[in-house]
């Protein structure tokens, strides 16, 4: 008896390291994740949605459209209650459109300034959406839950993970090891929720 055939599916981002980190979460599951061809050369979707799914949804639809195969797209950030639910979507602009990640998590430490203990809680959210040819398969949604540090630490990671600490291994993210990472975090649990989605359908 011959094994399944692989599931294809397309990135929505251009980024290679993004690439590497879903097709790690993948494993080996009968998945095969590959960009989208020629996504520069797309118009590309603004994200301008108020929330993490319409983003993600829109996204996936958007690019769904040009694609050879089912699309995968997310939308993630943090989200401090104590801040109004802020940076949330606006998580990789909250330091304006040229900003780096230190510039960003040292706005958010400021913004927490004289904040102590429940007001210093966040959690990470990412939703990740599937489409085809124009119409949505799935959207998924996890979180991990944390505080915020008053000071960086750790030096891997990037975005907010210096100062995001993740109580359940007494570590920041940015002092995690890239498993334990893939293990806990908000894009490995709604990813393995997609996983299950894919492995469950005869597309």
């Amino acid at each position: 008896m011959h094994p399944p055939a692989p599931i294809q599916i397309f990135l929505a981002t251009s980024n290679p390291g993004k690439l590497r980190e879903y097709r790690i979460l993948a494993g080996s599951s009968p998945i095969e994740i590959a960009l989208l061809p020629n996504f520069s050369a797309i118009s590309p979707f603004e994200e301008s949605a108020p929330t993490f799914a319409e983003n993600s949804a829109g996204k996936a639809l958007h690019y769904s459209r040009l694609a050879p195969g089912i699309v995968l797209a997310d939308d993630s950030g943090l989200v401090v209650p104590a801040l109004a639910g802020a940076p949330g979507v606006f998580s990789a602009r909250y330091a304006g459109p040229n900003a780096t990640d230190e510039d960003r998590y040292r706005k958010l430490l400021r913004e927490l300034e004289g904040k102590e203990g429940n007001d210093r809680r966040a959690r990470f959210v990412c939703v990740s959406s599937l489409a085809q040819n124009g119409s949505a398969l799935a959207v998924v949604s996890d979180s991990a839950e944390g505080t915020i540090t008053k000071e960086p630490r750790g030096v891997d990671g990037f975005g907010y993970d210096p100062v995001f600490y993740f109580e359940q291994l007494h570590r920041t993210y940015a002092e995690i090891t890239r498993e334990e990472k893939n293990q806990y975090s908000h894009r490995g649990r709604a990813f393995r929720k997609v996983l299950v989605f894919l492995e469950g359908q005869t597309l």
